[in-house]
Order: structure tokens, then C-alpha cells, then sequence
């Protein structure tokens, strides 16, 4: 369900503004689709799992706000980070 830490630096290594950044809203972004990714896989097969649903509930809508904030300070970098992640909108 979580995601490993290699995984991690990898994602932060490619959305980093420069160099050290961990916090920017792309790099939250890119961390929390990849946790989505990884625990909608999980309610596939365990569909009972409503804690880890609700989890994901919160997850998605945290997103939602980072994507939101981006996209009312730079509409370019919104369009380039929903394409380079693959996230529909």
C-alpha cells in the first residue's frame, strides 16, 4: 500500500524544483498519486477495506487542493504536471 523509499526519492528527483526541494505542491503531488495509485490497487482486491477507503478518500481530496493551488498560481506548470502524471482533467 505505501510506497517504497526508493520509489520516493525517484519521484522527488524528477519533480523537484531544484535541488533539496521535498515540499513544493509538484512533488506532493507526484508522492500522493503514486500512494493513490498504489492503494486503489489494494481496494481492488479487497473491497471490505473501508478504513483504507476512507484513506484514499482523503488522499484524493488532499490532492485536489494541491492541484487546485497550482493551477491558480501557474496554469502552464498545472497542464504540464497532470500530463507528465497522467492524471485526467
Amino acid at each position: 500500500m505505501s510506497i517504497t523509499q526508493e520509489k520516493k526519492s525517484e519521484l522527488i528527483g524528477e519533480f523537484q524544483a531544484k535541488s533539496g526541494d521535498t515540499g513544493s505542491p509538484d512533488v506532493q503531488i507526484a508522492v500522493l498519486t503514486e500512494r493513490i495509485n498504489n492503494l486503489t490497487e489494494h481496494l481492488k482486491t479487497h473491497k471490505k477495506d473501508f478504513h483504507s477507503r476512507r484513506g484514499l478518500l482523503v488522499m484524493v481530496g488532499k490532492r485536489r487542493r494541491l492541484l487546485d493551488y497550482v493551477k491558480r498560481k501557474n496554469e502552464e506548470r498545472y497542464k504540464d504536471l497532470i500530463g507528465r502524471l497522467g492524471i485526467r482533467r
